[in-house]
């Protein structure tokens, strides 16, 4: 079985986490054997709390630029970067600029347990 799908039909569903974050559930768990593929998008001005998941996550930047934290380390990200976030690490999002943040964010399937930290 294959999926076509265009990432302009897709809802953008607002998350309760952090301001001004959505996300597009590109692949779902449901559709894909081993992963699940969404695309996050966080407004100019938004941000996405410190928090933990239960799985890794594999990310890559489309667009805008980010003050990400992970664990103890913070610095800026752009559209090209790739990163990996390791299952149980902390993490948080803060846009910089006037533009949106937007990112793919595959995770493996599975119960994902998300912890807000602050």
């Amino acid at each position: 079985m294959y999926l076509h799908k265009e990432i302009n039909s897709i809802e953008a569903m607002p998350q309760k986490a952090g301001e001004g974050v959505s996300m597009k559930m590109l692949l779902s768990p449901d559709e894909s054997p081993n992963f699940a593929m969404r695309n996050f998008i966080i407004e100019a001005g938004g941000h996405m709390p410190l928090h933990t998941n239960s799985v890794e996550h594999e990310q890559y930047v489309l667009s805008g630029r980010a003050l990400v934290q992970i664990g103890d380390e913070s610095f800026e990200t752009k559209a090209g970067d790739v990163l990996l976030i390791p299952a149980g690490l902390s993490h948080s999002y803060k846009t910089l600029g006037d533009e949106a943040y937007s990112f793919l964010c595959l995770v493996p399937k599975g119960e994902d347990c998300i912890t807000i930290i602050k």
